[in-house]
């Protein structure tokens, strides 16, 4: 292992373990980072000799007359063609992409999961994914898929890239390291990480057995949300994304790359670590966003509003208005509406929802969506509060409140999520949670007034 110095105004950043990560504010934004003083060019992206011996390469993330076009110029000690030699085709057994249709499953209902639990056998980024559902079709790059992962073991020699999808990573338990093409990036709870289609990264584990949730997009990338009339502030703030400083290996080890392409999984063996960019500029990076540093904005009279009012990222769709992936958060926050049932109403919707809960406890069900655990609410199914919580909130004294230790997100999209057989038949499927709306009674008798 070479040990690299970032200059003195930069701050040092390594991919070796124990290091520490560095960043750049800020979302969308055209950076520019060097490991080695002098490494990048100035004033043009190719010159005829880089310094250093770097080979110069641009990863672009749309196509070419793309307004704007995503890129990013890398300058490497070698370029990727190095980095990529025959493949050979591996089976990922977990890993799920669309369409999976599965004719003994069925995907129309309202489904609730206990966490799956750590397994004993080791597990990577890889091996350790977990699909629960999938939505669209990765070969037309449209929809997504929602997926669990288990993570004991570090990546050692072998990194993976997704040709497919860009993929959010929301930890629920453990911390990570993403040690990728273009720097380093630490997460933990509480935190999102959003990691670019074509990136070539290992994880590894600060902190384990790691667990959270993956939202593989297949379609356009995730951007922030329209905010219409809410104005410029608010919500997720450009300036508390984090993108990773440059960093880089120069290690002549046997390695293997793991890319994932058209939902099938192929692997090539090379002799150096990839990560061997040494500057890059663009606006094509991977970065991370701290959850605490949303900005929930509500109703402060009466009703509520929908809840795309939490979107934190959003995937466009072909259709205005209607996305193929929105993340939305239900994080801490008052609670002040006047003669309002302020938990989430009853609903049909033409989005399908997944829900995860990160930490604390959900509003609209109180109990049994344990922290850790999900739900999935498909195309036009009705759901909503559960009895406990429709009595609580009619009744409650509504004294402003504020909701605390609770965060939730969803991975909401236009298209029917179909279950997996892994989610159907070998996780921890709470069977009897379609009879938690049972207790719900007739409170109608014909005659005026509130009941």
């Amino acid at each position: 292992m070479t040990t690299h110095e970032l200059p003195k105004s930069m701050v040092r950043a390594s991919v070796t373990t124990g290091t520490v990560a560095g960043y750049m504010p800020g979302f969308g934004n055209d950076f520019e980072t060097e490991a080695l003083p002098g490494a990048l060019p100035q004033g043009m992206n190719s010159p005829q000799k880089c310094n250093y011996g770097l080979y110069g390469e641009q990863l672009s993330g749309t196509a070419f007359t793309a307004n704007p076009p995503e890129r990013t110029w890398c300058y490497r000690i070698r370029p990727s063609v190095r980095h990529s030699a025959r493949y050979d085709r591996i089976d990922v057994p977990y890993w799920k992409s669309a369409p999976n249709v599965l004719p003994d499953i069925t995907s129309l209902g309202q489904y609730r999961w206990d966490p799956i639990p750590h397994s004993t056998e080791p597990l990577t980024w890889i091996t350790g994914m977990r699909t629960i559902t999938t939505a669209g079709d990765v070969n037309t790059q449209v929809g997504m898929a929602s997926h669990v992962y288990l993570v004991t073991e570090s990546m050692v020699d072998d990194y993976f890239f997704s040709a497919d999808s860009e993929l959010l990573v929301v930890p629920q338990e453990g911390r990570l390291r993403f040690a990728t093409e273009l720097g380093i990036i630490d997460l933990e709870p509480k935190e999102i990480a959003v990691i670019p289609r074509g990136l070539v990264y290992r994880v590894e584990v600060l902190e384990g057995p790691a667990r959270g949730f993956v939202c593989e997009n297949y379609g356009q990338k995730f951007e922030l949300p329209g905010r219409g009339p809410i104005g410029a502030n608010c919500m997720a703030n450009p300036r508390d994304f984090k993108a990773p400083v440059a960093a880089f290996e120069d290690r002549e080890v046997p390695s293997t790359v793991t890319v994932k392409w058209c939902g099938q999984f192929h692997r090539t063996n090379i002799d150096q670590s990839p990560l061997d960019v040494v500057a890059w500029h663009g606006n094509y990076a991977p970065f991370k966003y701290d959850l605490r540093s949303y900005c929930p904005v509500g109703a402060i009279l009466f009703d509520h509003p929908d809840p795309s009012i939490f979107t934190v990222l959003t995937a466009p769709s072909g259709v205005p208005g209607t996305a193929n992936i929105d993340f939305v958060l239900f994080r801490e926050r008052w609670m002040v509406m006047e003669n309002t049932f302020r938990p989430p109403w009853y609903h049909k919707n033409i989005m399908s929802e997944l829900m995860g809960n990160i930490y604390g406890q959900y509003d609209a069900k109180p109990q049994g969506f344990a922290p850790g655990g999900m739900s999935l609410h498909n195309m036009m199914l009705p759901h909503g509060p559960d009895r406990e919580a429709f009595e609580n909130a009619s009744n409650a004294d509504l004294k402003p409140e504020k909701y605390e230790n609770t965060m939730s997100f969803m991975f909401e999209t236009r298209f029917p999520q179909q279950l997996t057989e892994y989610a159907a038949k070998e996780a921890p499927m709470q069977e009897e949670y379609i009879d938690v709306w049972n207790q719900l009674e007739k409170k109608f008798d014909g005659t005026p007034g509130v009941k």
